[in-house]
């Protein structure tokens, strides 16, 4: 990998946490220590396409969404994507979304594809919807494939990244597929198919790799996953890769989301 200049040195993070991957082939499960990668595991079998993670683990499958170590199924039906706000939200390829309240779904509204959900953001083919007690709002935008809530809200689209201000700005122009924040807000990333790029001090800059990143998770490092299943571990001096041999990854998370 090549290096780069880190604006900022990690200490190592003896402590283990769990990244799960979402892909085709199924749940995967990463043990990581700071730098170090430990057990690698394929704890499900059916195609993933999105989880999340608050408290426990949330998947959206081809069948339902799962939740939970033993992923217990909740009988939502196939879904595209998941998330928690006020409890587990999840959307199906039809563009119904529902929220699970006292272990029952309830149906919120109806939209284009749904490809994330955070906090109350929804990203759509037809652009933002929030999540408000009276069901679903359009709030601008359109072709949105991802969207970030930590700190600033952000949104990867089809033209470009943008941020909430006075409406949605332009950040940066490209054919954007991923954003992410850590959990105070203060660092995100963002990727085209072919740039990957660090937001941090107030400013983007582009981040040299030989990947495409996929996702981006934190855990007191930044962990990406590459689209061709390689998993990048940030570090003071550059990253480190490690292939996990699944394929194209959907989405990434940290099970215990610990500010960078």
């Amino acid at each position: 990998m090549s290096s780069i200049d880190e604006k900022r040195v990690h200490g190592a993070n003896t402590e283990p946490t769990a990244l799960f991957v979402a892909s085709d082939i199924g749940l995967t499960r990463v043990s990581v220590a700071g730098e170090r990668v430990g057990e690698i595991e394929l704890r499900d079998r059916r195609p993933v396409h999105d989880l999340t993670f608050d408290e426990k683990l949330a998947i959206a499958t081809d069948e339902d969404v799962l939740v939970g170590d033993s992923l217990t199924e909740t009988g939502f039906g196939p879904a595209t994507a998941v998330g928690f706000q006020d409890g587990l939200v999840a959307a199906a390829p039809d563009g119904r979304v529902a929220r699970r309240i006292d272990d029952e779904w309830h149906d919120v509204g109806t939209v284009e594809t749904v490809h994330a959900i955070d906090g109350d953001l929804l990203a759509t083919d037809g652009g933002i919807y929030r999540l408000t007690d009276d069901g679903l709002t359009h709030v601008g935008l359109d072709a949105v494939r991802d969207v970030a809530v930590e700190g600033v809200p952000r949104t990867a689209t089809a033209t470009g990244l943008y941020r909430l201000g006075n409406g949605w700005i332009d950040e940066l122009d490209g054919d954007f597929r991923m954003v992410s924040a850590d959990i105070d807000g203060e660092l995100a990333h963002a990727a085209t198919a072919d740039e990957f790029y660090a937001h941090d001090d107030g400013e983007w800059r582009a981040i040299e790799t030989e990947k495409s990143i996929a996702a981006v998770a934190y855990a007191g490092l930044v962990y990406a996953v590459a689209t061709d299943g390689t998993l990048l571990v940030g570090t003071g001096d550059g990253w480190r890769d490690h292939p996990l041999g699944i394929g194209e990854p959907h989405a990434l998370v940290a099970a215990d989301r610990k500010p960078v």
